[in-house]
This record gives structure tokens, C-alpha cells and sequence, in this order.
């Protein structure tokens, strides 16, 4: 039986880091440029899983011109706060995310800045569960993108992206791979192979998925 290759999505799949980057933009804008008026944390949601160049022009547009610029300002902010304080993981994840490292390869793809990755790693002590990872901040490809370049790099055969919304479904469509919705993230996706509800699900949905596959 063939095991599948397990690729994560980050915000709305291992963790929830809406509240911290509400908090950690709020007194950078501040601190940097005098400004009040942070992004609220329902418009910090609605932005997760954006490329930078699309979250510089929905959330930072007042700055004109300068939009990309201040948010990678703040993103740099950003990532130290994260990897000081960490986030809201989802409950499950560390010690599933640690099981099934010992059966299965696993990697990250997100649309995440640089330096995000490492953040994620230092607040949750992960990174070993991780083959490796592709970012949009590091590699300026788009989902789908990082998707193909990971599967073609690392060789993947049976390769299964998990992610929240249609968005991670669509790029893992266009990479040609598998896509399980976490439905407990900030998205919806139309014809998943499979949903988890809950992150310690996830180990016994990728077991009945592998003996279908099988049959």
C-alpha cells in the first residue's frame, strides 16, 4: 500500500494567527509610522492565505505607492512577534503533526512572507516533523506553483495537500495532487477528496483513504 505524502497549509490548518498579527500590526503601524487604525482581526481573517503583493493592496492601500513597502515592514515585525509569542494552534496538531511525521514525509506550502516559516517553527518546536517547505515570500510562485515545484523537486508520487479553503483546493488541483479540507479553518471548498473536522482526525482519514486506494 502506498503512503501518501502529507503537504500543509499554515494559517486556518495548523494554526489560527489571526489574533497575534491583529496585535503585532497594530503596534507596528504605530510604533513605525504613527498611525492608528490597525486592520481589524475580521479583516486580518479575511486576508489569510493572500499573497503578500494581494494583502499590501486590500489592507494597505491608503499608504499608495508605498503599500508593499509597509507591509513588509510590518510582516517583518510580524514574524519576530510570532516566533516570541506563537499562536493559536489548532488543538491536536503537535502531538498528530509528531505521529504522523514517523509514517509519512511532510512538508508546508503557503502564500506566506519570508521568514514566517521560521517563526511557525521557533514558537511551536515543529520544524522537525518537516521535510521541507515552500513559501510565495521566498520563491514568488503562487500555491500552485510551490506545489509543483515541491512535488517535482522531492519526487512525490502520492502527494495530498491539506488545506481550507477553495483556493488551496484549486491549487491542488492545478499540481495534480490529492486536497483534504479542513473544514474548521477560515475557508469552504467545493468537491475535497476527503474533510477533517478535527486535526487528530487526521491519521485515521489518511489510513482510509490509503487502503481505498488500495482496493
Amino acid at each position: 500500500m502506498k503512503q501518501y505524502d502529507l503537504i500543509f497549509d499554515i494559517d486556518g490548518t495548523i494554526w489560527d494567527s489571526c489574533e497575534a498579527v491583529h496585535d503585532s500590526w497594530r503596534v507596528s503601524l504605530w510604533k513605525r509610522y504613527g498611525c492608528f487604525g490597525s486592520p481589524s482581526i475580521e479583516q486580518v481573517r479575511s486576508i489569510m492565505g493572500k499573497t503578500p503583493d494581494e494583502i499590501a493592496e486590500l489592507l494597505f492601500s491608503r499608504f499608495g505607492a508605498h503599500a508593499r513597502a509597509v507591509f513588509d515592514a510590518l510582516s517583518e515585525d510580524e514574524c519576530a512577534y510570532l516566533a516570541a509569542n506563537g499562536a493559536s494552534l489548532y488543538p491536536g496538531v503537535a502531538e498528530t503533526l509528531r505521529e504522523l511525521s514517523l509514517q509519512h514525509r511532510l512538508f508546508i506550502v503557503s502564500n506566506c512572507q519570508a521568514g514566517y516559516l521560521e517563526a511557525l517553527y521557533a514558537a511551536t518546536g515543529l520544524g522537525p516533523c518537516f521535510e521541507d517547505a515552500r513559501c510565495a515570500g521566498v520563491t514568488g510562485l503562487d500555491k500552485a506553483g510551490n506545489l509543483r515545484a515541491l512535488i517535482r523537486d522531492r519526487a512525490l508520487e502520492n502527494a495530498c495537500f491539506i488545506g481550507d479553503t477553495e483556493g488551496d483546493e484549486s491549487a491542488a488541483r492545478v499540481a495534480g495532487c490529492g486536497f483534504i479540507h479542513a473544514a474548521y479553518g477560515f475557508g469552504s471548498a467545493k468537491a475535497p477528496d476527503a474533510v477533517l473536522y478535527s486535526f487528530s482526525e487526521l491519521p485515521a482519514l489518511i489510513r482510509t483513504l490509503e487502503e481505498a486506494d488500495h482496493v
